[in-house]
């Protein structure tokens, strides 16, 4: 065999490594977001309060952002594809409950599961992936592609499941996961690289512990100022609660041997300034698609099937800015990238609140805009993120650059988004992100590179 004929088949494989492991995460935030459309035909079908909506939609949510550090930890400890396989069949389990799901417990619980093996399957195929492509410029490429997967997801599942809850059932728009999770299980062992466990890492279990719980408890204290107090004992308790084992697990960290999270990793500027954008953008469009949703359906009277059609052009427009973005960021920088993008989706989030609630403006003049300026925007930011964050991490902690890097990814649209709708109604949030987007650009800009 020649060598070009060699590098052909390298790239192919590498293609397909790539092509799996971006399915996988694509599903997990489709998994996020594919519960919104249909959370109004749920909530009819089991009775539910406002409050258990907010819990059934935060739940997924709230379990991977807990324990994705840990996630990264496992994968970092016992190599990306052993851990990737593992949180694969967890995550199938769930899967498999969710469909059949006859109550609001079974259902809760099932979803807190899932995001239990999205929180190990997310930063294990991050670990993966350094290893599929592991010269920098490669894997910088690589990882500009990749930012763009969890707003395709989100899109997927908005998308999907108006169209499957519409024309079939809203369990069906669950058992997606399902099917995604099994052919990966299937796939992984022929088209994934193996990765050695690195048995001179600890697992650091009470830092593991003492995350999971603060990140949790501290969520589930600002998803219930819906309706209640800030001063009230349901909201002061687990807020409160959170914050004392947040810092008392700053403080373990820093006498820990082998910290889960060690202390100097947050501290670089650029990946400081890339976590913020990570967790604001993905704030901002996960915010977008449950507002206009729940405005469509209620306040303009659409089916779910024309509800899901709204967000048609938001996904083209995704895809379009998502193939250009790396290209992009190869050429101008992840700095100037992503700051770009923080404003051009900071935009896109004014026009959807100065011109998306008023039931009398027609869609193509109030909506569609915004719908399209907006994930041109999220594109880039999360692509200059995403390389923002893991630039110059080492091998040896892929896992853990997964894990902080999805840990933002997930408290964006559960934790900000609740903290956001208590500042007043839908479009004033949008604004209040829209602001802080654009804020965030001024820090952003090519001095971070």
């Amino acid at each position: 065999m020649t060598l070009t004929s060699t590098a052909c088949v390298s790239a192919v494989r590498d293609r397909r490594a790539f092509a799996l492991l971006g399915s996988a995460q694509t599903t997990l935030i489709y998994t996020l977001s594919a519960i919104a459309v249909p959370l109004p035909e749920i909530g009819r079908e089991f009775t539910l309060a406002r409050a258990d909506l907010i819990l059934l939609s935060a739940a997924y949510g709230l379990s991977f952002a807990g324990l994705v550090l840990f996630g990264g930890r496992l994968a970092d400890r016992f190599g990306g594809r052993r851990s990737l396989t593992a949180g694969l069949l967890l995550f199938a389990a769930a899967s498999a409950v969710a469909p059949l799901a006859q109550g609001l417990g079974v259902l809760l619980a099932a979803r807190f599961v899932q995001g239990a093996g999205a929180a190990v399957v997310a930063p294990a195929a991050m670990a993966v992936l350094r290893t599929v492509f592991p010269t920098p410029a490669a894997y910088g490429r690589a990882m500009a592609t990749w930012g763009g997967l969890s707003v395709l997801g989100a899109a997927a599942g908005n998308l999907l499941s108006g169209v499957l809850t519409s024309l079939l059932s809203w369990r069906w728009a669950l058992a997606v996961p399902l099917m995604v999770a099994v052919a990966a299980l299937v796939l992984a062992p022929r088209l994934l690289p193996g990765t050695a466990p690195n048995r001179g890492r600890s697992l650091d279990l009470p830092g593991a512990v003492l995350a999971t719980a603060g990140i949790t408890l501290a969520g589930y204290g600002f998803l219930v100022t819906d309706g209640r107090s800030w001063l009230s004992a349901d909201v002061l308790v687990p807020l409160l609660g959170g914050a004392a084992l947040t810092a008392t697990f700053r403080y373990a960290e820093r006498r820990s041997r082998d910290p889960l999270l060690p202390p100097g990793f947050l501290g670089d500027r650029p990946r400081a300034l890339g976590l913020a954008a990570t967790a604001l953008s993905a704030c901002g469009t996960g915010m977008t698609f449950v507002v206009l949703s729940l405005h469509l359906q209620q306040d303009r009277d659409w089916s779910q099937l024309e509800t899901s059609a709204a967000f048609l052009p938001f996904a083209l427009a995704l895809i379009g800015s998502g193939r250009a973005a790396g290209p992009l960021v190869h050429r101008y920088g992840a700095g100037s990238v992503g700051a770009w993008g923080l404003v051009t989706a900071a935009a896109g989030l004014v026009l959807l609140a100065v011109t998306g609630f008023d039931v009398r403006t027609p869609y193509v003049l109030g909506l569609l805009p915004g719908l399209v300026v907006l994930p041109a925007g999220a594109a880039a930011s999360f692509a200059g993120a995403a390389v923002l964050t893991t630039e110059g991490v080492p091998p040896e902690q892929g896992g853990l650059a997964g894990g902080v890097l999805n840990t933002a990814m997930e408290l964006g649209p559960t934790v900000l988004f609740a903290v956001l709708l208590t500042v007043g109604g839908d479009a004033t949030s949008l604004t209040v992100t829209a602001v802080a987007l654009a804020a965030l650009a001024l820090l952003h800009h090519p001095r971070t590179k």
